[in-house]
């Protein structure tokens, strides 16, 4: 009982703090008006990523759920889930006076920017039906329907001998101990949990003697112009959209014990089965010289809306992978998600860049990650200001924050700046000196060149992140 009562009393407070970052004092209101918002978006509940017949229905004997979408595409719950983040983002900005209840916006004022894959563009529809539901906004996309938008898509655009060798070394050093074999062994009991749950000694793979475990030791990355970093051996190959299909089947399914295949499972156990996901996209995606390759076209994208001149609104809806590499890019602090199962961008989450205008004629940014709850994904309550999705302020290593918990929009988009200008040195930055060339203890920066004592900003060191001022 007493547990339950902590248990309860710790949600409650969570969702307090959550609400607090949308409902600005009236204190705070007298210093500061909202004067844009950009939000950049992951799309909303899919169906898994790969079809029933392939690896996912050969390692588990059990019938995965039966979507009411085609693979990869948006499900009927992701489109209701994303009208209601729509209908709440309008409440939010008319409450702040930034639209009116019916907006009609004019040209320019607002803009609507998706990947032209099916799911980012039916979550795009979704949110801006919600928000504007009277406007009938045409939704932005530059390809034909399946094709990958280059500015969302999360490839390797330069390289050479020397990124290659600079970055995989860093994503040994940050995720596997100086070792690309160590970073699996990192979620080894996270993949056990997955085997139990998917019944994997029952399945096709195991009763053949194909596959009857996923195999943490043999992890291998491959590091291409024009791809994606990738894991192309190891277990992941095969746990990572296995996790994911079972996770999107705990959102989609009414009852957990049959999302779960008949297993019983604690809130903790789908977040570890939830990690195993997370931590691949952790390992493949947000090493900074990865990050800063990747995410070079968004970042571009991020700082040109905040400073176009006349526009009210931006929403961008692109891929987790998107969300990631933009929060390393930019050294997001470490962070923590109420309620989420997901540890760092959870389905449907959205990066709000509202930019608000001082008293004082100063522009200020404040920089938030919204997403709904697990209760609120499965349950599907009506948001509204009195019943907000999830919030959760976000915080730049360098960037120092005022009392009112905003940045200088000058110095946030400096930020972006010095990123964006990064990407221009990664393939012919200097080679990292190895350990027997030099005190290892001295670490590196993020573009790979060696650290000294003169360093200033982020130096790599013994597989930690620090800041050097």
């Amino acid at each position: 009982m007493k547990k339950n009562l902590l248990m309860a009393v710790a949600a409650l407070m969570a969702t307090m703090s959550a609400m607090a970052q949308l409902e600005r004092t009236a204190e705070f209101h007298e210093k500061y008006t909202l004067s844009q918002a950009v939000v950049m978006s992951r799309h909303s509940i899919r169906a898994p990523i790969v079809p029933p017949e392939s690896i996912i229905g050969k390692v588990t004997p059990h019938k995965w759920y039966d979507w009411s979408s085609a693979t990869g595409e948006l499900s009927l719950r992701g489109g209701v889930l994303e009208t209601e983040m729509g209908q709440f983002f309008r409440k939010w900005l008319v409450s702040e006076g930034l639209m009116k209840e019916n907006e009609l916006p004019a040209e320019g004022t607002m803009r609507f920017y998706a990947n032209s894959k099916q799911r980012t563009l039916a979550t795009a529809q979704y949110f801006s039906s919600g928000m504007l539901p009277v406007a009938n906004v045409p939704i932005e996309h530059h390809y034909n329907l399946g094709e990958t938008d280059p500015v969302f898509a999360s490839v390797l655009t330069t390289m050479s001998d020397s990124y290659r060798e600079r970055a995989l070394k860093q994503i040994a050093d940050l995720f596997g101990d100086g070792s690309i074999a160590g970073i699996g062994q990192k979620v080894a009991s996270n993949l056990r949990l997955l085997e139990e749950v998917i019944d994997m000694d029952q399945s096709f793979f195991c009763q053949r003697g194909i596959m009857c475990s996923f195999d943490e030791n043999t992890t291998q990355f491959t590091l291409n112009q024009g791809e994606e970093p990738a894991l192309v051996q190891g277990g992941w190959v095969a746990a990572h959209p296995v996790s994911d299909a079972l996770l999107m089947q705990y959102y989609e399914e009414a009852d957990e014990v049959k999302a779960a295949f008949g297993h019983t499972l604690t809130f903790e156990d789908w977040q570890r089965i939830a990690a195993i996901k997370d931590w691949a996209m952790t390992v493949v995606y947000t090493a900074p010289l990865i990050a800063v390759n990747i995410a070079h076209p968004l970042l571009q994208e991020i700082l040109s809306e905040l400073q176009l001149e006349g526009r009210k609104f931006t929403y961008l809806c692109g891929h987790d992978t998107n969300l990631v590499s933009v929060l390393a890019t930019l050294s997001v602090e470490d962070y923590t998600l109420p309620g989420s199962v997901e540890a760092d961008t959870p389905i449907g989450s959205k990066i709000v860049m509202e930019k608000w205008l001082g008293q004082d004629g100063k522009d200020y940014v404040g920089i938030n990650l919204c997403y709904q709850s697990v209760e609120q994904l499965r349950q599907m309550p009506l948001l509204s200001l009195q019943n907000p999705p999830m919030v959760c302020p976000l915080h730049f290593e360098g960037l120092t924050a005022n009392a009112d918990g905003l940045y200088l929009l000058s110095d946030f988009e400096q930020l972006l700046a010095e990123r964006i200008a990064q990407y221009d040195s990664l393939p012919t930055a200097i080679q990292s000196v190895s350990p027997t060339q030099s005190n290892p203890s001295h670490g590196y920066q993020i573009d790979g060149t060696p650290a000294t004592k003169a360093s200033r900003g982020i130096v790599i060191q013994d597989s930690q992140k620090y800041i050097k001022r």
